[in-house]
C-alpha cells in the first residue's frame, strides 16, 4: 500500500511540474520562458539584452560593441587625416556605417581564418616588417605608441597580435582569390599598348641646393644670405659643396654638397619643381617656396623617353594584379556577406550620429 501511495505522490508531483512548465512556457511569461527567450538571438528579449550591453551588431552570434565601432571609425578617419569633430552629424553616421561594414567583414573573415589557421602561418619576420611600415608613418616610436594607446592598443604585444591576425586574414583571402588575380602575358601586353605614354620614363634632372627655411628665420635675411652665396659662386669665390655644408638647413643633403640626386617632377612640391625644372644646366639661381629660400642648380638632365614592354613588364603585371586583387577581394567579401547574411544582425538605432 505504501509503494502505491509513493507512486501516486510522484505522479502527482510530476504532473504538477509539467503543468507549471506548460503554464510558464505557454500561459504566462515565466522565468523559464524568459531565460529561453534571452537565449534566442532573434527574440526581443535577446536583442534588448544585447543593446543594453552596447552591442551595435552581431555576426554569427558574436557581438560588435559600440566602443569597437567608435575606435574603428576614428581609425578610418585618422588614416585620411580627419577627426569626428570635423564632420556634420550626417557625415559622422555615414562614417560609422562604413566602419561597421568593415567590422562585420572583419568578423566574418576572422572566424573563417581561425578555422583555417594551421594552413596560414605568419612568420615573425612578416609581423616585424609590417610593424616597421606602420612605425614609418610616425615621427617617433613614442608618437606611435601614444596614438595607438588612444585607439585602445596599449602594448606592443597586443599590436603584434593584431598585425599577425590581419596578415593571416590577408593570406586567407589571397588563398581564395588567387585564381582571379593571375595576369597573362597577353593581358599585360594589351594594357601596355593602351598606356604606353603613361608608362614612358619622365624627364629627370640631377640637382643640388642650399636651403634656408623661413619658418624660423626672416625671409628677407634668408634671401640676402643666399644672394651673397650666389654672387660668390658666380665670381668663383666659393664652392657649392662648401656653401651647402656651411649654410644649408637641409640635414639630409648639407653633408653631401647639397646633392638631391636624380629627380622627377612628381617627387617634389610644385612650387619647387616648376622653377627648378625650368632652369638651364649649371646656372644656379634662387627659388622661393613656401618652406623657404633655395639656392639651386641643375647639374644634369635626361629627357622623357619611351620604355619597351620588357622594361615595364614587371611594373605592368604588378599594377594589373593590384586592380584584380581589389576587385576580387571586394567580390569575395560581398559573396561571404551574402552567404552568412542570416547570421548578421545590425541594430541601426544603436549607431549614433
Amino acid at each position: 500500500m505504501r509503494h502505491t501511495k509513493g507512486f501516486v505522490i510522484r505522479i502527482f508531483l510530476f504532473s504538477g511540474l509539467l503543468i507549471y512548465l506548460g503554464a510558464d512556457l505557454y500561459v504566462f511569461n515565466g522565468p523559464l520562458r524568459k531565460r529561453i527567450q534571452r537565449g534566442l538571438p532573434d527574440s526581443p528579449e535577446s536583442i534588448a539584452a544585447a543593446k543594453s550591453q552596447g552591442v551595435v551588431a552581431r555576426v554569427l552570434h558574436l557581438p560588435i560593441l559600440a566602443s569597437q565601432l567608435e575606435r574603428a571609425t576614428k581609425e578610418r578617419l585618422w588614416l585620411r587625416g580627419k577627426k569626428l569633430d570635423d564632420l556634420t552629424p550626417q557625415q559622422r553616421r555615414i562614417e560609422r556605417l562604413a566602419a561597421l561594414d568593415d567590422l562585420i567583414d572583419h568578423q566574418l573573415l576572422r572566424i573563417k581564418t581561425k578555422h583555417n589557421a594551421t594552413e596560414l602561418p605568419v612568420a615573425e619576420a612578416e609581423v616585424e616588417e609590417a610593424l616597421k611600415r606602420l612605425a614609418s608613418r610616425f615621427e617617433s616610436r613614442d608618437a606611435m605608441q601614444k596614438e595607438l594607446a588612444a585607439e585602445g592598443i596599449d602594448s606592443e604585444k597586443e599590436l603584434r597580435l593584431r598585425i599577425g591576425a590581419r596578415l593571416q586574414q590577408q593570406k586567407y583571402v589571397e588563398s581564395r582569390i588567387a585564381p582571379q588575380i593571375a595576369v597573362t602575358d597577353e593581358e599585360a601586353r594589351a594594357w601596355f599598348d593602351a598606356h604606353a605614354k603613361e608608362l614612358a620614363r619622365p624627364e629627370r634632372i640631377e640637382a643640388r641646393h642650399v636651403f634656408i627655411s623661413t619658418l624660423g628665420t626672416d625671409a628677407a635675411e634668408a634671401r640676402a644670405t643666399l644672394q651673397k652665396a650666389l654672387d660668390d659662386l658666380t665670381a668663383k669665390r666659393a664652392d657649392f659643396a662648401a656653401l651647402a655644408a656651411k649654410l644649408s638647413g637641409d640635414p639630409r643633403t648639407k653633408g653631401s654638397g647639397g646633392d638631391l640626386g636624380w629627380l622627377t617632377k612628381d617627387r617634389l612640391p610644385a612650387d619647387f619643381a616648376t622653377p627648378l625644372f625650368a632652369q638651364p644646366l649649371n646656372r644656379p639661381a634662387l627659388i622661393r617656396t613656401k618652406l623657404g629660400w633655395h639656392l639651386a642648380e641643375v647639374t644634369a638632365r635626361k629627357p622623357a623617353e619611351a620604355r619597351s614592354f620588357e622594361e615595364a613588364r614587371t611594373e605592368v603585371i604588378a599594377a594589373l594584379q593590384a586592380v584584380k586583387r581589389r576587385e576580387a577581394t571586394r567580390e569575395y567579401r560581398k559573396a561571404l556577406r551574402a552567404k552568412e547574411g542570416r547570421y548578421i544582425q545590425v541594430f541601426a538605432d544603436m549607431i549614433p550620429e
